[in-house]
This record gives C-alpha cells, structure tokens and sequence, in this order.
C-alpha cells in the first residue's frame, strides 16, 4: 500500500502528489489532479492506485479526498491533444492542476512527486519523477483517484450528448463496443483523430 515515506523524505512541505488520467483513451480529455493531504485531517483510509480500485470505492474516496486535502485539478482539452500529442498534453494538464492548487493552497507546494519517469515543466517548485509512484506514495495515488473519477464523470456527461459510444461505461478508451460504434458513426468533435483507429476512420471517410 502507498505511504507518506516520499513525502517525508523530501523534507521540506508541503510536497504534494500528481497523476493524470486518460492518455489511451481514444476520445476525450486527459485530465490531471495535484494533491496535498492535509496534516491537519486524517488521511482517508484505503486510497491507493486508482486501478486497482472499483468505481465506487474511487468516487467514496474521492469525495473524502476532496473534503480532507488540498486539490487541484487541471485538463488539456482534444484540440490540444491533437496538436501537440498526447504526453505533452498531459504535462499540461498537470501545470494546470498545480496552477489551481496553488490557489487552493495560497502558496505553490515546497515540492511535486509525479507518477512516472517525465516531469512537467513547472515553474513553481521542483519535480520529482517517481516511477510506480501511484502504487508508492499516497499523495500520487490520492491524485489519481481524483483524476479518474474527474475524468470517468466528463465522459459520462459527454455520453449524454453522444450516447452511441459507451462512454459511461468505456470512458473513452477503445473497447470493442466503441470501436464498433465508430464504424457505424463515424467521429465525433470529442474524439482525438491523431490516435490510430479515428485518424483510419478519418481517412476513409475522406476517400
């Protein structure tokens, strides 16, 4: 189970953790959230990586998380996957997300653990890359909670308007009833047509 060892060992405060959600998925937002526990509240027990925990567990703890922590969550947007590709779209999720902690924070945190071996280019404070660290540190793994219910409710709300795809329960990613919906529909604006199977799908519809 992830600790607060990493965020002790930084050494200064407050350190706070950074995920993201939704780089495979094939349509959609990918979304980022930056976490501080608060020392002040007790950290809701059981968190821990957002995959390794159903869908009700995720909105339980993050409903404790957002009530018990400092959050901040921050997003890139389709076009600007498609433009700049999907890893540089996420580090700016993530600079949006520390952006809008900052304010809940009124200060920038001391120190950023991020999942992964790339850091976003912040500005505010340093990084460090914790590989595994959803699964390591309990800030990480609370900010991919976050993340993942975020997101898991855009695409939810998204499916209201384009119910043809399984969104609420796919999330975008490329499941075989989405790709079959995508055959029969074609694209929608919120699908990335930089990925592979819309980019095939774009194509033939142009031929």
């Amino acid at each position: 189970m992830p600790s607060l060892k990493l965020e002790r060992a930084c050494g200064v405060v407050p350190v706070c953790g950074i995920d993201e959600a939704g780089r495979g998925p094939l349509a959609g937002p990918v979304v980022a959230a930056a976490v501080v526990l608060d020392p002040g509240k007790p950290v809701p027990r059981g968190i821990d990586d957002s995959k390794k925990l159903d869908r009700a567990t995720r909105e339980a703890l993050a409903a404790k998380i957002q009530a018990r922590a400092f959050v901040g969550v921050g997003q890139a947007s389709v076009a600007e996957i498609d433009r700049f590709n999907i890893l540089r779209a996420s580090l700016l999720a993530m600079c949006r997300a520390v952006e809008q902690l900052t304010q809940v924070l009124g200060r920038a945190p001391a120190m950023a653990l991020v999942d992964g071996n790339i850091a976003p280019p912040l500005d505010v404070c340093p990084v460090r890359t914790v590989v595994g660290g959803d699964a390591l540190s309990l800030s990480i793994a609370a900010a991919s909670i976050v993340a993942k219910v975020t997101r898991d409710r855009l695409m939810t709300a998204l499916a209201r308007e384009h119910p043809h795809y399984g969104w609420e329960h796919n999330a975008g990613y490329g499941t075989q009833e989405h790709l079959a919906a995508l055959g029969r529909h074609g694209p929608t604006p919120y699908h990335r047509s930089s990925f592979r199977p819309v980019a095939q799908l774009s194509l033939i519809g142009e031929t």
